[in-house]
């Protein structure tokens, strides 16, 4: 039962809520707005529209659009440097979760000296404490994906070494203004509002079924699951059906609590190691790839067989008695959301890399082993991964 919560975050939710932003408390006079080098944020007017709410907050800004799907560490480090030269004294990350996740090691590296890799943990990093306090940071998120609006870590890939890692996680990096406004996500094309939603998803199915839950990740999880996937398939057939859009955006922002409080599980390291060495996978696509095997073998270990069939009847089966019925429930909504047949080979990933990539995972994100009721060993991922192949 036990629980230790600290999310300080503020957050705005609701369609319409950009335009409250100018009335909010700024923490500082001038921003560096953090955006992804694709053209949605300014095709579709957010980045115009966050720069006229900064100014009529009296407001300086500056735009960085460097960021990649999967944010590198040499982008964090241009960020930084782009910061220190604009005199910017806070950080807008405008986006989904890549946009987040550059934006909080950028506010770190901004004011800290070194190379990004010095603070990681896992891995290569040098594991060195944050001595500076990062830049402060509003996230405005145009995806509901990540949850990264309202917790302390951002994901970065090292392409010298082929590893993604989270970083952060200190109390100063939790965002302190997040404006979730499923107005902002009507754009977002089905593919990737699938792909989005499922990542969102599985933060919440991790943390239900990791050893870190308790009562207060429960109720979040739980809450979020049955938002999640009982109008993601809606969201997907019908970008501008904005009540189901509100729903999944409510749930990734739930599931972004759930990472604060609880705990996700390995297979967000068994996907971080396959994105690492393939940059143009999307992180949920991963997921789903592996996510009915990875799923199937604790079902198979018994673990905890109440959880999946609760999990199954937040998904919608209300009768659900046994805990394949989590599975049932799983596939069913990939096929309504057109993504059941992902496959590994079209990103390139072949099967002779399993085992390289398995070790990846354990050596990059091996805390996250810590949390899966049962042990996996090298010989368990590889399993799953030759299980999940297509």
């Amino acid at each position: 039962m036990s629980f230790n919560m600290y999310v300080p975050a503020r957050v705005l939710f609701g369609a319409g809520q950009l335009s409250n932003l100018h009335v909010q408390k700024m923490p500082g006079k001038k921003a560096m707005i953090v955006i992804s080098k694709g053209k949605s944020v300014k095709e579709n007017g957010y980045l115009a529209r966050t720069e006229e709410q900064l100014k009529l907050a009296g407001v300086e800004s500056v735009v960085f659009d460097k960021v990649e799907a999967n944010p590198l560490k040499s982008t964090v480090m241009a960020g930084a440097a782009f910061a220190r030269e604009n005199g910017c004294d806070f950080i807008i990350a405008l986006g989904g979760g890549s946009s987040m996740d550059a934006a909080k090691a950028i506010a770190v590296m901004a004011t800290n000296d070194g190379d990004c890799w010095d603070y990681i943990h896992g891995g290569s990093g040098k594991g060195m404490p944050i001595e500076h306090k990062p830049l402060p940071l509003i996230a405005i998120t145009t995806t509901a994906g990540t949850g990264s609006e309202v917790d302390p870590w951002g994901v970065i890939t090292n392409e010298e070494k082929h590893e993604k890692i989270g970083f952060g996680g200190i109390d100063d990096l939790f965002p302190v203004l997040a404006i979730v406004d499923p107005e902002l996500m009507l754009t977002v094309p089905p593919k990737y509002t699938a792909y989005q939603g499922f990542d969102a998803l599985f933060h919440s199915v991790e943390g239900y079924v990791s050893k870190g839950a308790n009562l207060m990740s429960d109720m979040y999880a739980i809450t979020a699951i049955e938002n999640i996937a009982r109008n993601l398939a809606k969201a997907v057939k019908d970008g501008k059906d904005i009540d189901a859009r509100e729903k999944v955006a409510f749930g990734n922002t739930l599931s972004g609590i759930v990472m604060c409080v609880g705990a996700v599980t390995s297979q967000h390291s068994l996907e971080h190691a396959m994105s690492a060495y393939h940059q143009e996978l999307p992180h949920g696509a991963g997921l789903i790839m592996i996510s009915k095997a990875y799923f199937t073998h604790f079902i198979n270990k018994h673990v905890c067989d109440d959880r999946f069939v609760r999990m199954a009847k937040a998904m919608g089966m209300e009768d659900a008695k046994q805990p394949m019925d989590f599975i049932t429930m799983l596939v069913k909504l990939q096929e309504d959301c057109g993504v059941a047949d992902l496959k590994m080979s079209d990103y390139g990933i072949r099967p002779e890399e399993f085992e390289t990539l398995a070790k990846n995972a354990k050596d990059t994100m091996g805390g996250l082993f810590m949390f899966d009721r049962s042990e996996l060993s090298i010989e368990d991922c590889v399993a799953i991964f030759e299980a999940s192949y297509k």
